[in-house]
């Protein structure tokens, strides 16, 4: 008979083991049933090492669906030291045929490791060359490489990417993210050690392609952009140049050049000099460009208006203590002629008649002192001073175009408002940015920033730019057969680093124009940097415009405006932007005597670029009056030329 307290502790062991299977049983479901997917996944990463392969990024298209960079798939090699046989021997053939240093190569083939990477996106060529060798223990796998069809062509634009591959430059650094997309994974089977076992090579389909860009840029323009570009350079032995093509209604940038360049296949090889896009990311003084916006502001503000004469003292005029230089000894000028002559001297006045308030507000409404907001990185904002801070010879500097900094894409994009009525554009190079199922994911429309003058007188602006290119004015090289153009030379000095004053020698030559003038369809800014040939816009960056601009529309099918004519053009003449120093009290005639004494040789009969040409060997400033062939000059033929001493040479035309 079964006692009360066996049968007690029959009961409470039954409910323990009844207990304790319900909590086996409930632990069994949540490991089988619940946790079974996070458990297998688990499982398999203990027996399986995957590495990530590159990521296959989107494509970048240029306006008319040309590939300007793509990604293409390439061999790269690994190495299974364990299924090599003679590590010594592999080893030095794989060295050789890979270009690879011969101890690297040892190492990794004697390192006990399952699995190395040995040279990852070789060429076609050293794929090949391996594959033939049937080699154990190596390895392929396919992954994505960046190209660039076109080489050079919009390299500073689109930029290049790393191995990894991230972006480095350019559009390619801006959008990584965009354009980058999903890696996939190498996996191979390892044991409870982690060696690896078998084969073991799978690669895993889960990457995805990135997203495209469609950018405004035209192939075919930039080429023309970038060819003359560097011939306009080699040719003024000079030390870099830019260029910017907008279309000025929309603010899209067509085409956008630097030189030096580079090859962004082989980045490597290059100066990361060639890397900079210049357009953007460098300061310079605008010079006489920037005398149109202020003709724009005095005209809008009605201070000054068509047919008003502006005395221009001379060629001679003093201010703060210096004197401001006119290239010609002009007197009494229409305000219409302003451009036309580019004189300093007027410019400084109309810029007085504004004063320090109004004349910064236009030129900030331009864009000037502020970044344009371009989608392209290391956009820098150039330097307009508050007014509060400009002296009486800062605004008159200022007037024509010194004392600040610009971009040429700031002075680009503030003529292309002159072009469109009026209406300053916010510019941009990345038209949309599409899905790898083409769906468009993201579009770009044109965007009015302000409008900074009416219609009226940027109209009025135009047509006195226009006046420029014709006989007597200073970009008489920059016209483009069949067409009217409207544009303005700039030649500034530069700042010298050392001496924090302006350089004697170092000069930025400049033009930016549209054309046709009468319903511009591109807006052309060409910028030299140290030019050896010669400092003046007129002759060595209007040239380079009118060669861009003249294929450009030939290429765009835009039909002539007016007959062409084979009569020669007169040379350009030169416009200075230079400052004397107001002449000190007492010193007598030596205190203006160069250390260097230099003789005034006979230079009647010469051409413009003969003097010019004389003046570069010799080092020397004249004030060049006229054109077509040296009539008179002073001083003397034989007599000393003076320092900080008017000394000219006047041309007329030859009959």
């Amino acid at each position: 008979m079964v006692t009360k307290g066996v049968r007690i502790r029959i009961i409470l062991i039954g409910a323990l083991f009844g207990v304790s299977f319900a909590a086996v049983t409930a632990r069994a479901y949540y490991l089988q049933i619940v946790e079974q997917k996070r458990l297998q996944k688990q499982a398999r990463l203990q027996h399986q090492r995957s590495i990530p392969l590159t990521p296959q990024r989107g494509i970048i298209f240029d306006s008319r669906g040309q590939a300007l960079a793509l990604s293409i798939n390439v061999d790269s090699i690994y190495l299974n030291s364990r299924h090599i046989e003679d590590s010594a021997a592999t080893a030095k053939t794989l060295a050789a045929a890979l270009s690879l240093p011969l101890a690297e190569v040892r190492d990794k083939a004697a390192s006990g490791k399952g699995f190395v990477w040995l040279k990852r996106q070789i060429s076609p060529q050293e794929s090949a060359k391996v594959r033939a060798l049937k080699l154990p223990g190596v390895g392929f796998v396919e992954e994505s490489r960046r190209f660039y069809p076109n080489s050079a062509t919009g390299a500073q634009i689109i930029g290049f990417t790393g191995l990894d591959p991230t972006g480095l430059e350019g559009l390619e650094l801006l959008y990584d993210k965009e354009i980058l997309g999903k890696a996939g994974y190498l996996v191979y089977g390892v044991d409870a050690r982690g060696r690896g076992m078998g084969a073991g090579r799978f690669v895993v389909q889960g990457g995805s392609h990135g997203n495209s860009l469609y950018l405004t840029l035209d192939k075919n323009l930039q080429y023309i952009v970038e060819k003359e570009l560097a011939a306009g350079v080699r040719a003024a032995r000079a030390k870099a140049g830019s260029v910017v093509m907008v279309e000025p209604a929309t603010g899209r940038i067509l085409a956008m050049a630097s030189y030096p360049s580079f090859n962004p296949n082989a980045f490597r090889d290059f100066s990361p000099s060639g890397y900079r896009n210049r357009s953007i990311c460098d300061n310079y003084e605008p010079g006489s460009t920037l005398k149109a916006f202020v003709l724009a502001a005095a005209f809008e503000e009605k201070v000054v208006r068509p047919g008003q004469v502006v005395d221009c003292e001379k060629g001679r005029y003093r201010v703060g203590g210096k004197f401001i230089h006119d290239t010609h000894p002009y007197g009494r000028i229409k305000v219409e002629d302003v451009l036309k002559v580019s004189s300093n001297i007027a410019a400084a006045k109309i810029g007085k008649s504004l004063e320090r308030e109004k004349l910064y507000r236009y030129l900030s409404g331009f864009g000037f002192g502020v970044k344009t907001g371009i989608d392209l990185p290391g956009e820098v904002s150039g330097v307009l001073r508050a007014p509060n801070s400009w002296y009486e010879l800062d605004l008159a500097a200022i007037s024509f175009g010194q004392g600040m900094t610009a971009t040429p894409l700031q002075t680009a994009m503030a003529t292309a408002a002159l072009a469109n009525g009026g209406c300053l554009m916010k510019p941009y190079v990345v038209e949309k940015i599409v899905d790898g199922e083409g769906a468009v994911l993201e579009e770009r429309k044109p965007q009015v920033v302000r409008q900074v003058i009416s219609r009226e007188v940027a109209d009025q602006i135009r047509s006195l730019l226009e006046r420029t290119s014709e006989e007597g004015g200073t970009a008489v090289q920059a016209v483009v057969p069949g067409f009217v153009v409207a544009g303005k030379t700039g030649t500034s000095q530069k700042v010298d680093a050392v001496t924090g004053g302006y350089s004697a020698d170092k000069r930025v030559a400049s033009f930016v124009g549209m054309v046709p003038s009468e319903a511009p369809r591109l807006v052309i800014l060409v910028m030299i940097d140290e030019p050896e040939t010669s400092p003046y816009g007129g002759v060595v960056a209007a040239p380079v415009f009118s060669r861009i601009a003249s294929q450009s529309l030939s290429y765009l099918h835009v039909v002539p405006t007016v007959k062409a004519t084979a009569t020669p053009l007169p040379e350009a003449q030169p416009e200075i932007t230079a400052f004397e120093p107001a002449r000190p009290v007492g010193g007598g005639e030596a205190a203006l005597v160069s250390p260097g004494q230099k003789t005034m040789p006979d230079l009647k009969g010469m051409s413009i670029r003969q003097v010019l040409s004389w003046m570069e060997t010799n080092k020397v400033d004249l004030s060049v009056r006229g054109y077509g062939r040296v009539v008179d000059q002073f001083p003397a033929p034989g007599n000393t030329i003076h320092y900080k001493k008017p000394n000219w040479v006047r041309l007329a035309p030859v009959e």
